[in-house]
């Protein structure tokens, strides 16, 4: 009897100091039996059942926040997998709200009958691309497996070894192959390849070509790697498929802003391929998507294949990227897209905007000045390159903590620690939202400080 536990509230008292509607009776219920549990189990101070219930409305608050939450990127890498990638310019944004009603997705206006998900985007793609057509499925790797099982299914596929790649989440081009049905046959060594290695393979089990883009690494010093224009003179001359997975995928020349060059979309149509894989997410500065541009011919066995019901693109995804596909056409993509703004941002714009940021900070109390960083494009895309940029170093007793009170913020702020420093990497921020960052941060290193205090008072 003398057991404090003994002495916690029922369940019902609990609920009777908490009123509840019929519909989060149920919810509140099993939050309030999992508080009371905790407090038997632990021993802890007795409460009354209005505080016991107060604690259960907290829990299901916790359970019930939102997990997918809008992020400020200041860690310096544009296209960062990890918090979605490419954002979405205004034009995409609006496509989507337009789209997220009834559309003609699959409906033909002028002939009032049935019409096709797949023509929304591919004559543009073609545009821009200089292909004859194009497919759209909803990601890269969907790309990569559609276009094998359908131009090379339960035949051979030749890949250089030095291609056969793993990017983020353990992706691998070996495992896709075999998804798709076909027989991977390696040829090369890892670091040399040339086109008679492929043309040795090759025999009347031979379905494609594949040319794999290492977009996450690259091979320095005593290399060699056969050109596309071979490879597919070879491809064609045997009757096989020659397939270009590149990855991320340029519509424009990366040279432009500094960086070292990466092979476009256009120039790898232009050297012969039938098909030719890249994300929409990445360097195209879309959404998530999967693009395959080429010959009509194999693209038609693309879309008539019965693996593209499974990958095909729902009807935002089509409205985004005929967006941003737009901007290319019409010449207004490095003003207009987020992923080329923030790469053609220069570093004495970057300097400016990170010393306003910084001087907003000082006049809040929080110690701040402009350091000089190097960013990185991110996203699989362009491997050991990196440009010159500016941040905001942020003074800290405890960096980890204050990183993770930066990421609890509302809008999060995901930063990075450099010799012993939280960092703000400008490059990966759109000037729009230098206002919105230094608010987050104030308020959370703001509270963090008091947390501070209290805990060594």
């Amino acid at each position: 009897m003398n057991d404090p536990r003994r002495h916690v509230p029922s369940v019902d008292a609990v609920l009777r100091a908490a009123p509840a509607t019929a519909a989060e009776r149920k919810r509140l219920t099993a939050a309030i039996r999992d508080v009371l549990a905790s407090a038997r189990a632990e021993g802890a101070e007795i409460l009354d059942p209005a505080a016991y219930a107060r604690l259960a409305r907290e829990r299901i608050a916790t359970r019930d926040a939102p997990t997918l939450r809008p992020v400020i990127n200041a860690t310096g890498v544009v296209l960062h997998t990890n918090l979605g990638r490419a954002p979405l310019s205004d034009a995409a944004l609006d496509a989507i709200r337009a789209a997220s009603g009834t559309v003609s997705v699959e409906y033909d206006l002028e002939r009032g009958a049935r019409g096709e998900r797949h023509g929304h985007a591919a004559g543009l793609l073609a545009e821009v691309t200089g292909a004859q057509d194009a497919v759209v499925v909803n990601n890269g790797a969907a790309a990569v497996l559609l276009a094998l099982a359908a131009l090379a299914g339960k035949r051979e596929v030749i890949v250089a070894r030095g291609e056969l790649v793993e990017i983020g989440g353990g992706f691998r081009i070996p495992d896709v192959l075999v998804r798709s049905g076909a027989k991977l046959v390696e040829v090369g060594t890892t670091n040399r390849t040339y086109v008679r290695d492929y043309a040795n393979a090759v025999t009347d089990r031979t379905g494609a070509i594949l040319r794999v883009h290492a977009s996450n690494f690259a091979l320095r010093g005593f290399v060699a790697k056969a050109p596309s224009p071979e490879l597919a003179a070879l491809a064609h001359e045997r009757g096989i498929a020659f397939i270009h997975d590149l990855g991320s995928g340029t519509l424009l020349d990366t040279a432009r802003f500094g960086l070292g060059r990466e092979e476009t979309v256009a120039e790898a149509v232009r050297d012969g391929a039938d098909v030719v894989t890249f994300s929409g997410d990445k360097l195209l500065g879309g959404p998530q998507a999967g693009i395959a541009a080429g010959r009509a011919e194999a693209i038609g066995k693309l879309r008539s294949h019965p693996l593209m019901r499974a990958l095909r693109p729902d009807k935002l995804t089509i409205a985004a990227l005929v967006a941003t596909v737009a901007a290319y056409r019409d010449g207004t993509a490095v003003s207009t897209l987020p992923v080329w703004r923030l790469i053609a941002e220069t570093p004495a714009k970057l300097g400016r905007r990170a010393k306003a940021v910084a001087a907003a900070l000082e006049a809040a109390g929080i110690g701040a000045a402009v350091v000089v960083t190097t960013s990185t494009v991110g996203g699989g895309s362009l491997p050991e390159e990196t440009q010159p940029s500016r941040g905001v170093a942020l003074s800290s007793v405890s960096p980890a903590r204050s990183v993770g009170a930066l990421r609890r913020s509302d809008p999060a702020v995901v930063a990075r620690i450099v010799d012993d420093r939280v960092v703000l990497d400008l490059r990966s921020v759109l000037p729009e939202q230098d206002a919105a960052l230094t608010r987050a941060v104030i308020r959370a290193l703001s509270n963090e400080d008091m947390s501070a205090r209290r805990d060594r008072a």
